[in-house]
């Protein structure tokens, strides 16, 4: 049976308290787990830590941390820190984002992507362990850090984002969950092979990786408004956030639609995308419309079968209202 999450919105609510409130109706509709993103908005540990406090039994966490910003020493103890808070309920996603992102936003080099989530991953888990880390990487190397706290009672489970077969796989061999955007049920199958292909290389159980795929949603009574708000969404993280959106597409059978749609937005052809992300299209991609026609395509998403996880997640330009709607809406208690 899938599990059914939240995926919060990057940076659409006017205050803090906004995710609480988002969090807090999840916890009371039956989702299990709250995850946050973490882009150019609010930065996710600081909103998480007020989540965790305002909260009793929802699971939570950053969905993703990116492996460049911070140290893996840090986000170690970060993670001791929210795992304490919460007894017991943080679960961690990491992963490269991409170019445009740690080149542009933070002015690292996007040097060995792969290599460095795994290393990172390695040291995360080294910190949380409670003991002396020495470790000699190919990216890092620390020598004598310990947490001067007790280490987390509870295990927190480190996962990873990717899109590509290499990055699947890493997910698949190392990771405690991998997590996925921005696929067509196709596509998801498809990456759950090299899922299981790294599962296999690392010698490990289907059962110790948890599959996470975050699913934009829009549900308001205006079907047409909810498709537009999915469509637009779409055209942004295809056509402006850099390229592996496109390269993901492209994989799926939707090659000559991304170089479209990124060609659309470059020229401010906003109405030109809305002809591009076909109802075919969209429905590929997302949930949207009316709440019955929103369960209905639900149960579609839900029916995939190694998908042990689905986040719903919101489009940008949702309204604080239209995100409370389709939380409610698509909540497994509503």
């Amino acid at each position: 049976m899938t599990t059914r999450t939240l995926h919060l919105p990057v940076s659409a609510p006017d205050r803090v308290e906004s995710f609480v409130e988002y969090a807090t109706l999840g916890e009371s509709v039956g989702y299990e787990h709250v995850w946050l993103p973490e882009t150019w908005g609010r930065d996710a540990v600081s909103v998480l830590t007020r989540i965790a406090t305002e909260t009793s039994d929802i699971g939570f966490g950053p969905s993703v941390l990116n492996v460049y910003s911070r140290s893996p020493a840090l986000v170690g103890q970060t993670a001791a820190s929210l795992q304490e808070l919460s007894d017991g309920r943080l679960r961690v996603a990491v992963g490269p984002s991409g170019q445009a992102v740690i080149e542009g936003w933070h002015g690292e080099s996007f040097d060995r992507p792969l290599r460095r989530t795994r290393e990172f991953m390695d040291v995360v888990r080294a910190v949380l362990s409670g003991e002396v880390v020495n470790y000699a990487g190919d990216i890092f190397s620390l020598g004598g850090f310990r947490l001067r706290c007790d280490p987390p009672e509870a295990t927190v489970p480190i996962e990873a984002a990717g899109m590509g077969p290499k990055s699947v796989e890493l997910a698949g061999r190392f990771a405690d969950g991998w997590h996925a955007t921005v696929f067509t049920p196709h596509g998801f199958r498809d990456r759950l092979e090299d899922l299981e292909r790294g599962i296999d290389l690392g010698d490990r159980s289907r059962d110790d990786v948890t599959a996470t795929l975050s699913l934009t949603a829009a549900v308001h009574d205006d079907g047409d408004l909810a498709r537009q708000r999915c469509r637009n969404h779409l055209a942004f993280y295809v056509g402006a956030m850099g390229t592996y959106y496109r390269e993901s597409l492209a994989r799926q059978g939707y090659e000559d639609e991304a170089m479209e749609i990124a060609a659309a937005v470059a020229n401010d052809e906003h109405e030109r995308v809305h002809e591009i992300v076909d109802d075919e299209m969209l429905a590929d991609l997302a949930i949207a419309g009316t709440p019955e026609e929103a369960h209905e395509q639900l149960a579609t998403w839900e029916a995939i079968d190694g998908l042990d996880e689905l986040a719903i997640s919101f489009p940008r330009g949702a309204t604080h209202e239209e995100v409370l709607t389709t939380i409610d809406a698509l909540g497994p208690e509503a």
